[in-house]
């Protein structure tokens, strides 16, 4: 079967609200994640290892950060014109309006589908943490000849609710898309489970285009309340069970069909606790598909006497004689003398400096904790100064990175 030509445009103009104050500076794509990557590289890391190379990431919301990451970290091919990853801000090409919801944001750059003239588009959200072998999902739809097909991750019935749902038949054809129901229709294979839209969506090209002008015509902006409910009944539209997805190089010990989306700050707290379980549920290390990101070009971390256990400590950090447990330290973090850390995300260019203690805490970047200050331990306390979220994680929010910080902040 030949092989169909594939347009992507990733969705990364997120604002992240619920992550503030994580999101004051970076949009929800571009926060950092784990010891090295942004949340926007799993998904860029996805195609390019599936074989999808041409690229439109879509930004809005505070894109600044995104914009530079990619233009450091992204350079696929200079010398292949289909071979890029390519940032699109709003173009105001059909009038005066900022990106109004998915499907208006591809809309306004219909014009970039008909430069390509793809067979199949490709729709990807950008903030979510996971591994897909996408072109598994590219054979899925064109063996059932499917107009779109819906990328569905099976959840538990008593977690649906929190999820747009699909109702779909044994061969995966999609009945009705539920918002958020109070009684989540099950899984034909497996009564105990729904199908929840992951918001990635694979579309033929001609349907796409013509879905979205309807659509606009409607004055309606969003593929997941919108344009998909619409096309179901007149097209063929499936859901794609992301569980049956293999991926070389897959642990044993690797939660099967793992996928966070990091939406809250709970969540992207939790999903950095899978990283350092031992065994992970997400392992981070696969030769056989790669997580790529920038290439950093600081020194390696130095460890001046600290005890370090089940932590992660990035280039260009230095610990002195601190005590680090069940921590992901990121790069360019310098922590003094008599420091305890335990169950926190440091995030880069912090200053942590002696005899400050820190507990189930988020600490954003280019921040300085004072020497012998307590943040973790007196939450009551936390609340008057700092962030809480609800599973009882402090959250001290980002500074604004200055001039002299500018080096290796990539």
């Amino acid at each position: 079967m030949k092989q169909p030509k594939i347009l992507a445009f990733v969705m990364a103009g997120g604002e992240g609200a619920r992550l503030s104050p994580l999101t004051a500076y970076n949009s929800k794509p571009s926060l950092p994640f784990g010891s090295r990557y942004r949340i926007v590289d799993f998904v860029l890391s996805n195609l390019l290892n599936s074989g999808i190379q041409s690229i439109y990431m879509l930004v809005q919301y505070k894109s600044q950060s995104l914009i530079e990451h990619v233009r450091k970290a992204w350079v696929v091919s200079p010398m292949r014109n289909e071979e890029f990853v390519t940032v699109v801000p709003p173009q105001m090409m059909t009038g005066g309006d900022w990106f109004q919801g998915t499907g208006d944001a591809v809309y306004q750059n219909l014009n970039l589908i008909q430069l390509h003239n793809p067979d199949l588009v490709a729709v990807f959200g950008a903030d979510h943490v996971y591994r897909m072998d996408i072109q598994q999902m590219v054979d899925f739809h064109l063996e059932r000849e499917a107009d779109a097909t819906v990328a569905a991750l099976p959840v538990p019935l008593a977690e649906a609710s929190s999820f747009g749902v699909i109702d779909a038949d044994h061969a995966g054809r999609v009945n009705e898309f539920q918002e958020k129901p109070t009684n989540p229709p099950p899984m034909p294979s497996d009564p105990t489970r729904s199908y929840a839209s992951m918001g990635n969506y694979l579309f033929n090209a001609k349907v796409l285009v013509q879905s979205l002008k309807e659509a606009h015509e409607r004055g309606e902006h969003d593929f997941g309340h919108h344009v998909l409910p619409k096309l179901k009944d007149t097209h063929r539209v499936f859901a794609y069970d992301f569980a049956t997805n293999k991926v070389p190089g897959t642990k044993s010990y690797e939660e099967p069909a793992y996928w966070r989306d990091v939406g809250t700050r709970d969540a992207y707290y939790n999903a950095h606790q899978d990283l350092l379980s031992w065994p992970p549920r997400f392992d981070v290390f696969n030769p056989e598909w790669r997580i790529f990101s920038s290439n950093y070009q600081g020194p390696v971390a130095r460890l001046l006497n600290a005890q370090v256990h089940n932590s992660v400590i990035s280039a260009g950090s230095l610990v002195r004689e601190a005590s680090i447990r069940n921590t992901i330290i990121r790069r360019e973090v310098v922590i003094e003398d008599d420091v305890v850390i335990e169950d926190c995300i440091i995030q880069d260019n912090v200053r942590i400096k002696s005899g400050a203690r820190l507990r189930r805490a988020i600490i954003g970047g280019y921040n300085v904790i004072e020497k012998g200050a307590h943040i973790g331990y007196d939450i009551e306390r936390d609340r008057q100064m700092y962030d809480v979220t609800q599973g009882g994680i402090t959250v001290v929010g980002p500074r604004e990175m200055t001039s002299s910080m500018r080096a290796f902040s990539e």
